[in-house]
């Protein structure tokens, strides 16, 4: 069904730089990270509402009316239209069809329809369909590009479509920033300046890392098997356990969770310092909280680990990570020349391959209850027996040596981890991330717990 939007903004602009960051992530490693979603409908809803839902929120976002282009010295930019035409996919399954093949079929779709590329020079950074059955339409399913918002971003438009209001292509009051709006506040005096304090840190980071993260890839390039490889990792004994370390330590339990990881990783691979590439949310910033576009971008923190205790990395990792926050938002192109110029001077190529994305400071959503949570020795114990680690088998490619995603799962501590077999083997992938339930454990109840990372 063809859906006409639209909305009060329009223009060209140069890419904002969040999207500068994720459309060189998407280059580099080949993956759009398209989003899914899905809403259940209410009783009664018919195709014509849906495609209503699809109009405002066309309307209403910039970002939803963004394709790339090229600016005049061949540089990507976006193009946003004031008004177009988008398609609504309807999905009419059988009349014999029974609940439980509706979830399968809705599974299979969230699985298999984000892997379809965007055209992002002639696609809109949306996908929809409404799924019906007996006449009556069920669900809304769709595709969000990662171009057009980050995890934040997402979870802002699917509590627009929730929301069940059907615009008629106004703004809403209070108007927040559009894509346009912080492309153009990125060229500002203050926003400069911002992006120049950001590489003076990032050059003070990546000055004496080494080539990569890990050994060198050759090290284990005989092994046989696929390259990349993903696997997920769960445990309620480390969530109680870092919600304990939390406590006691008046941290938040993202800075404990990387923390925690870093100890991990430290321990596994005999790593005195260890370098981590982490995602920021710029959300916090004046204005940006609610607009619609990527806002998180990467940045780096060191931490030491040699002859400390875990305390000791927790409170380094939050003073840390609170500086690398700080120094997150910067012009892409300017870091990209820095590396250049460093990796001159050092007369050697580097770069941060371990990235750690705790996806739940992305979505800016947590248990705003979990640091008053009883957590005993007892309880954790029990809970060591439902520890979890499934492989996942083989990735296409990676850009990365390690990618540890720490995925937005309550009561649980949910690591999804991507990585080159060519540097680590299946072996030390599943002692790390054991070690990871260990360290946490360790820690909980004694504030003395050591790394057991020596110095070198």
């Amino acid at each position: 069904m063809v859906v006409n939007f639209a909305g009060a903004d329009a223009g060209t602009e140069s890419l904002t730089w969040g999207q500068k960051a994720i459309f060189r992530d998407m280059q580099e490693s080949g993956n759009q990270f398209n989003m899914p979603g899905r809403m259940h409908l209410p009783g009664g809803s018919t195709v014509d509402e849906a495609a209503s839902r699809l109009a405002g929120l066309m309307s209403r976002h910039a970002a939803l009316r963004a394709r790339l282009s090229t600016d005049g010295a061949g540089r990507p930019c976006q193009a946003v239209a004031r008004s177009g035409r988008i398609g609504l996919d309807i999905l009419t399954m059988p009349d014999d069809a029974d609940p439980a093949d509706i979830e399968g079929f809705l599974a299979d779709l969230w699985t298999g329809w984000p892997r379809a590329r965007f055209d992002f020079n002639h696609d809109w950074p949306l996908r929809m369909a409404v799924v019906r059955h007996r006449g009556a339409c069920l669900y809304l399913a769709w595709v969000l590009s990662h171009l057009a918002a980050d995890g934040g971003g997402h979870v802002l438009l699917a509590d627009d479509l929730r929301a069940g209001e059907m615009a008629d292509g106004a703004d809403r009051e209070p108007r927040h920033p559009d894509v346009l709006d912080i492309a153009r506040s990125e060229r500002e005096r203050q926003s400069r300046q911002l992006s120049s304090r950001a590489m003076r840190y990032w050059e003070s980071q990546l000055r004496n890392i080494p080539p990569q993260t890990f050994a060198e890839s050759a090290r284990l390039q005989a092994q046989s098997g696929d390259r990349y490889r993903q696997v997920r990792f769960r445990s309620r004994a480390a969530h109680l356990a870092m919600l304990a370390v939390a406590r006691r330590t008046g941290t938040d339990a993202s800075r404990v969770t990387l923390a925690v990881i870093a100890t991990a990783i430290g321990r596994a691979i005999g790593a005195p310092t260890l370098t981590i590439k982490v995602m920021v949310n710029n959300r916090f910033r004046p204005g940006l909280a609610n607009a619609i576009a990527p806002l998180a971008q990467n940045s780096v923190v060191t931490i030491d680990l040699a002859d400390s205790t875990v305390d000791d990395v927790v409170e380094r990792t939050r003073s840390g990570s609170l500086t690398a926050g700080m120094r997150a938002y910067y012009d892409p192109d300017e870091l990209a020349e820095v590396i250049e110029r460093l990796d001159s001077e050092r007369g050697y190529p580097a770069s941060v391959t371990c990235r750690v994305n705790d996806q739940r400071a992305m979505i800016m959503r947590s248990d705003a209850g979990a640091n008053l949570a009883e957590v005993t020795p007892e309880g954790l114990r029990q809970k060591l027996t439902e520890t979890s680690l499934t492989w996942l088998g083989r990735r296409d490619n990676m850009h990365e040596q390690v990618n540890i995603l720490i995925e937005p799962k309550s009561d649980v501590v949910s690591l999804h981890m991507m990585w080159d077999r060519w540097c680590l083997s299946d072996a030390e992938v599943e002692a790390l991330l054991r070690g990871v339930e260990v360290v946490a454990v360790e820690a909980a109840f004694d504030q003395e717990a050591p790394t057991k990372v020596a110095a070198l």
